[in-house]
């Protein structure tokens, strides 16, 4: 910018450029001060409001002078004051409008330059030349500010635009590592106050820090975004009409993903947290699925840097798949959830929940006569195991039929689907025990997981609508 306003003031500090602007070259510097800014896109849209209000002020201004004129030497000055404000308030009223809202600098252009214009007009006697040489400076200083900032060292806005949301891909995966590995590695000794922890901002967490930066890059990548549409082809972005949106709908889907991973850290930081031991009897699910899903994150960041069209199937079904081990193991061994602490081993665990869930259904049933119960009562002397089975059965076709239309883990799959697909979750019986706080936090943990692998489709999805615009080169598979 320095460099534009010294090219702007040779206009004055020469003789002969002097001598044909006069001080009108003074807008000229003022164009360069306003149209310029950090990136080519920025100052194209900047010098397009620019150009705008002053065309259309320029104009109003010699079209009112020459009515003021008519109007003779009394009445021109009303005439001056009153069209002054009208378009301050017509200008004022419609900048607010939704449509005109990326046009708000043309529009307060317009009101400045058309009362400097027509009040300097007025004094100097000669409206008309004076608009037409303060638009020859207008022009001048826009040319100047366009021509440096496109030819010397330029910053495209698509190119960062690129960068910053290949980086953000980069982050929530490492993000996301760096929240699990230290789930699955603290032991609760060294558990520092959390309220220290978070006025420090967690120093030994950088990859969580440039996750957070991005819950509010919104703003960023869409600025960068419209900027990024007005600059002409250049570099790898050769072609006109760039899909430069589709980046920031891409960042938005990413920027839900990175929710997930501050929704994980909240939990790492809690103040009730699921015993260690608890923790390392899903540890290689837990790391599998989250590798998984870091791989797929850092390799649809690959894609966009270099610009390539790749399917991701294969790694998104392996995400699937570990997603889905998870949620079995998960499931299998929830008794290790339930708030009893008795060590004792799986078989009379697994006795103890078919007693309790058939007592509970059996209170939940229509009490027959008291008669009807002397009659037929016959407290049996030792355990009817064909009963037992028998009851096992009839309660699974109850759960199955009452389950029938609701979803039973992600992706989406029917409870007869679960249940049929192998033999080792068919020995399973739904416990209706109390879960205990501290394990919940171990099944909240998991379940933001498997929420977090939910999101990726729409991730994909983003991705490769993205490369299907913008016209990235196909990979031979």
């Amino acid at each position: 910018m320095g460099f534009a306003v010294l090219l702007v003031s040779l206009l004055i500090l020469c003789q002969a450029p002097y001598h044909v602007f006069g001080i009108n070259t003074v807008w000229a510097i003022l164009t360069v001060a306003i149209m310029f800014e950090h990136t080519v896109g920025a100052t194209l849209k900047r010098g397009f409001n620019r150009a705008f209000g002053t065309i259309v002020s320029g104009i109003l201004a010699i079209a009112i002078a020459q009515l003021a004129l008519s109007t003779g030497r009394i009445a021109e000055p009303i005439v001056i004051g009153v069209s002054i404000f009208i378009v301050g308030v017509v200008t004022s009223f419609m900048k607010l409008l939704p449509s005109f809202v990326p046009y708000e600098a043309g529009f307060r252009v317009i009101i400045f330059t058309y009362g400097l214009i027509i009040v300097s007009g007025y004094r100097l006697g000669n409206p008309i030349r004076t608009a037409l040489d303060r638009l020859y400076s207008i022009a001048i200083g826009g040319i100047i500010a366009v021509a440096v900032n496109v030819f010397i060292f330029p910053i495209w806005a698509g190119e960062q635009l690129h960068k910053e949301l290949v980086d953000n891909f980069n982050s929530v995966a490492d993000a996301l590592e760096e929240c699990v590995k230290k789930y699955l590695e603290d032991d609760g000794s060294e558990h520092q106050e959390f309220s220290k922890t978070v006025m420090d901002e967690f120093p030994d967490e950088p990859a969580y820090r440039k996750c957070r930066s991005i819950l509010n890059s919104s703003a960023k990548l869409e600025t960068l975004g419209i900027s990024a549409k007005w600059e002409p082809p250049h570099g790898r972005f050769r072609h006109f009409f760039y899909p430069w949106l589709e980046y920031v709908k891409v960042g938005a889907v990413l920027r839900y993903c990175a929710y997930q991973v501050t929704a994980l850290h909240g939990i790492l930081h809690s103040e009730i947290q699921a015993p260690h031991n608890l923790r390392i009897m899903f540890r290689k699910e837990i790391q599998k699925a989250t590798s998984d899903a870091t791989e797929l994150i850092r390799e649809l960041g690959k894609d966009i840097c270099n610009m390539k069209r790749n399917l991701k199937t294969s790694l998104l079904k392996m995400v699937h798949s570990s997603t889905e081990r998870l949620q079995r193991a998960i499931t299998i061994q929830s008794y290790l959830l339930t708030s009893a602490n008795e060590p004792c081993d799986n078989s009379s665990k697994l006795s103890h929940a078919i007693s309790s869930t058939f007592s509970d259904l059996s209170n939940q049933m229509v009490k027959p006569d008291n008669k009807c119960i002397e009659q037929n009562y016959n407290p049996p002397s030792r355990p009817n195991y064909a009963t037992i089975e028998l009851q096992r059965e009839s309660y699974h076709e109850m759960m199955r039929r009452q389950s029938r239309s609701r979803l039973y883990s992600w992706p989406l799959r029917e409870v007869d689907a679960f249940e049929n697909e192998g033999g080792s979750s068919s020995d399973f019986i739904p416990r209706m025990q109390e879960l205990s706080t501290a394990a919940l936090s171990l099944a909240t943990f998991t379940s933001l997981l498997v929420e977090f692998v939910a999101r990726l489709d729409h991730l994909v999805e983003a991705v490769e609508n993205l490369s299907k615009m913008a016209k990235f080169k196909q990979e031979a598979l």
